[in-house]
């Protein structure tokens, strides 16, 4: 009677499954763990030739959806695929072309992460009686002495996931496992090859799921068709022109590579001005800045911001940080002032904000001026 009744209690997880070897050990660990585990892969590739998908390596492409079914077998747990379509063309796909149409910067992997990954696939899980969702991210999960949940810090700094989960909600994180963030990456692909997984030496994927050749431009040039910036003039901050670019989704704020600008010395993208169709060329030095300023923040280990604070804030995937003090200056906007000048202020990009290893939040890069 007792053993019927623990299997009764046991809870039910839906693993979001890539095919990897991160997301299969997730569902492995959880399995060893007692928990009732349920695989499922998202689809969210549009409608493309049947070649075309199996080139992608991305982490829902049809061969992810093959991996992920090998990997379930081996497990010997239920799998499904799960049609999110729609939601990733909305809210990924026509997000990331808007904010480069617009002159920003965007980041995909949030936008996929909180409205996706977590917005659509939690609530589609709950609605078929699971308790809790799980990924294969390098981070962990937990309660603050505020009684708030958190994201935390990865046991491995080098694949430490957690900038790209900053908008994850408290409602999100109350129902969401992330198993693998107390392992180093040598660790997993261990715990994979002795399981006998048959991922467990599948190379990680790198480029953005919809663009596997990298190419965002001519992406952006397909997708938006007539919409796309025209050529423009590459000009000094006070407006002296210094020659022709591409379009403006050709460049990112810190770019130096490609401009074909002869100059006779290095020079580095510092600025978009998509309503002038400009971008603005300076020195190494200029790409540098002190003060940041977001909006549609988040707040995550911390409930408000009522008074300025000291964090550790990072402005980019690859950014180890820096420290800085944070202060709401608008209703929605708070600005950040570093202790030292960090590179490439993006807009578009996220701003995230640490305490010890915890994410207390963070927001939408607007730019270096109060909008």
């Amino acid at each position: 009677m007792e053993r019927k009744n623990r299997i009764m209690n046991k809870k039910k997880i839906v693993v979001g499954m890539s095919g990897g070897v991160d997301s299969s050990v997730a569902a492995y660990l959880l399995k060893e763990q007692g928990y009732d585990v349920i695989g499922v892969t998202m689809q969210i590739w549009q409608d493309e030739e049947r070649n075309v998908q199996e080139e992608n390596g991305g982490c829902c492409g049809l061969r992810a959806v093959e991996d992920a079914q090998r990997v379930a077998q081996a497990l010997d747990i239920p799998y499904y695929v799960m049609n999110f379509k729609e939601e990733f063309k909305c809210k990924v796909m026509d997000y990331f072309v808007e904010e480069y149409l617009a002159g920003r910067t965007p980041n995909p992997c949030i936008a996929c992460n909180r409205y996706v990954k977590w917005e659509s696939m939690l609530k589609r899980s709950l609605e078929i009686g699971a308790d809790y969702i799980a990924t294969g991210h390098y981070a962990r999960i937990a309660r603050m002495s505020n009684g708030r949940y958190a994201v935390r810090n990865s046991v491995t700094a080098k694949k430490d996931q957690t900038y790209a989960l900053y908008s994850l909600t408290q409602e999100q994180l109350a129902h969401t496992m992330m198993p693998i963030g107390e392992y180093t990456k040598e660790e997993i692909r261990e715990i994979a090859s002795k399981a006998g997984l048959p991922v467990a030496h599948k190379p990680d994927s790198q480029e953005i799921c919809f663009i596997p050749d990298n190419d965002y431009a001519s992406f952006i040039d397909k997708t938006a068709g007539e919409r796309v910036p025209e050529e423009g003039n590459f000009v000094t901050k006070d407006g002296r022109i210094l020659g022709r670019h591409l379009g403006i989704t050709h460049y990112t704020v810190g770019q130096r590579k490609g401009l074909n600008l002869a100059m006779g010395r290095p020079v580095f993208v510092t600025q978009l001005r998509p309503e002038a169709n400009e971008v603005v060329i300076g020195e190494a030095e200029e790409v540098f800045g002190d003060t940041l300023y977001c909006n549609q923040v988040n707040y995550m280990g911390m409930e408000s911001l009522p008074q300025p604070r000291e964090v550790l804030a990072k402005i980019r995937y690859a950014h180890a940080g820096e420290q800085c003090m944070v202060e709401r200056v608008a209703d929605d906007v708070i600005k950040c002032t570093f202790h030292k000048p960090v590179r490439a202020i993006t807009p578009g990009q996220a701003v995230v904000f640490y305490d010890d290893g915890y994410v207390l939040g963070g927001g939408n890069i607007i730019g270096t001026k109060m909008p």
